[in-house]
């Protein structure tokens, strides 16, 4: 997207002289061109991920088994998300958001150039690299966003974050196109490289435009004091040791394989989320009322969690169909498997502002959050029940036309804008004052969780997560949980207190 920067016609140092863009503050450029190009790295690296795990030596990939390929993408994603909470920590408690960005910036970019060298080790450390610095990025470029409108009340901040998510979508979108091009066209390695170049473009944005930034984003809101922080190293350094030892161990035994990292990581990505929903339960500052909507919001939770079970694997399940069951040509087009990770940010941009008018032309009769999560987990249980379809018309090896997954692609598109723009909007009005934040990272923790259950699905079951059986079975319990949330929903709402 070009950036619209423009210069009123009045004397310069007067309120309205300065350089806009598109009338908002020019640091929205400068945040809206470094999440482009981060999301750029990130799809573009995710589109490739599963397909190079599972490719075979012969063509330059790693040869893991589909189920472990696809759970090693599964407990990736997960990660990300987990350590957006830390990483919302760090910003807020050490460095402050500008400091944190720039870092998380350069870690990432580091982390692709990893991917990029052909040795197994540098990859997966690649990979450590990129979740840790997607976590710390992803908690503060957008509260840097926010700093940009000192004024709460300011109405173009609602149209800021509207930017600022037309650039996630942008980046999204050109990501799989370009990188899974280029992987096609030469090797998977300089694809790896193009998303580094992404990130470093990105990176550059950032540094030569942070001077338009908000001096708040240097601050560090609640810094820790010195004993704090000699507590959090002791705990830290206790917990690096006990896991050094017991890896150390198991390496020492001849018994390490990857299922050593993706069953501890996916069954802690289950109990953290329960861990803090227990503390806040029990915390005696709490009001009944305040209790109340936390139980209220554990319903949202575990709608949120099954809705992105399903929909995240749109870069491992729904990748290794397109690579392994899917015609790769279009009216005598020919495209990589990759391109189909371009679909959904390409809805998203399409049918955002339309679902979004449609629920203000429906007025009184706009559905309510409760009905909305359930449309969105009925919808993503509709997608699998279209991909059972599609795994029945490629049995025997046939080839499918690409129109099967573009139309699950479009349903599950339009069941997350049901779902997910609502879900931020319920977190913030059911969160105790004193957990506002917290409960925002738990959301985030709903797709770690989420992630987590396909990670240990597709571990349990093996290949045959990729059958019929496997859409027909997740696709049911999506549905039939949609149907039975919207069942329940007066409950949900009693416990919603004065919320609507």
């Amino acid at each position: 997207m070009a950036s619209s920067l423009t210069k009123d016609s009045v004397r310069p140092g007067t309120p309205g002289s300065e350089k806009t863009f598109f009338g908002h503050p020019r640091g929205l450029a400068t945040l809206f061109m470094t999440e482009m190009w981060e999301r750029f790295s990130f799809y573009g690296m995710r589109a490739l991920l599963v397909l190079y795990l599972v490719a075979p030596a012969s063509k330059g990939g790693l040869a893991f088994a589909a189920a472990t390929g696809a759970a090693i993408y599964s407990v990736y994603n997960a990660t990300v998300y987990l350590l957006a909470m830390p990483g919302g920590w760090i910003g807020d408690r050490l460095w402050g958001p500008r400091k944190t960005v720039a870092i998380a910036g350069t870690i990432i970019m580091i982390g692709h150039f990893l991917l990029a060298v052909p040795v197994k080790a540098s990859f997966f450390v690649g990979l450590v690299f990129i979740a840790v610095g997607s976590g710390l990025l992803k908690a503060n470029i957008s509260t840097m966003v926010g700093h940009l409108y000192p004024d709460r009340n300011d109405a173009r901040r609602d149209g800021a974050f509207t930017v600022f998510y037309m650039g996630i979508n942008l980046g999204a979108f050109v990501a799989p196109l370009l990188i899974g091009w280029v992987a096609d066209a030469t090797n998977w390695h300089f694809g790896f490289a193009l998303a580094g170049v992404g990130m470093a473009l990105g990176l550059t944005q950032y540094v030569l435009g942070t001077r338009h930034l908000s001096p708040i984003s240097s601050e560090v809101p609640q810094p820790v004091d010195a004993a704090e922080r000699s507590a959090l190293l002791k705990k830290a350094g206790l917990w690096a040791a006990a896991a050094a030892v017991f890896y150390g161990v198991v390496v020492a035994t001849g018994s390490f394989t990857i299922d050593w990292v993706l069953w501890p990581l996916s069954l802690a990505g289950l109990a953290l989320p329960a861990f803090y929903f227990t503390r806040m339960r029990r915390d005696k500052d709490l009001t009944a009322d305040d209790k109340s909507k936390i139980t209220g919001y554990v319903w949202f939770f575990v709608v949120a969690a099954v809705f992105w079970m399903i929909y995240d694997q749109s870069g491992s399940t729904l990748n290794l169909f397109a690579s392994d069951h899917t015609a790769n040509k279009l009216w005598s087009f020919g495209f990589p498997a990759s391109w189909f990770q371009s679909l959904n940010p390409l809805f998203v941009m399409a049918l955002a502002p339309v679902i979004a008018a449609l629920w203000i032309k429906l007025g009184r009769r706009n559905p309510s959050t409760t009905v909305k999560f359930a449309l969105g987990l009925f919808g993503i249980g509709v997608s699998f029940g279209v991909m059972m379809l599609a795994m029945a018309s490629a049995s025997g090896n046939a080839k499918v036309t690409p129109l099967w997954l573009c139309s699950v692609y479009l349903i599950q598109t339009v069941a997350e804008l049901c779902l997910s723009p609502v879900g931020l909007s319920v977190t913030t009005k059911l969160a105790p004052q004193k957990y506002a934040s917290q409960m925002m990272g738990l959301w985030f923790l709903a797709v770690t969780a989420g992630d987590c259950l396909a990670a240990l699905t597709q571990l349990a079951i093996g290949d045959s997560f990729l059958s019929t059986t496997s859409f027909a079975i997740q696709g049911v319990i999506a549905a039939v949980g949609g149907l039975g949330f919207i069942a329940y929903r007066k409950k949900v709402i009693r416990l919603m207190g004065d919320v609507h």
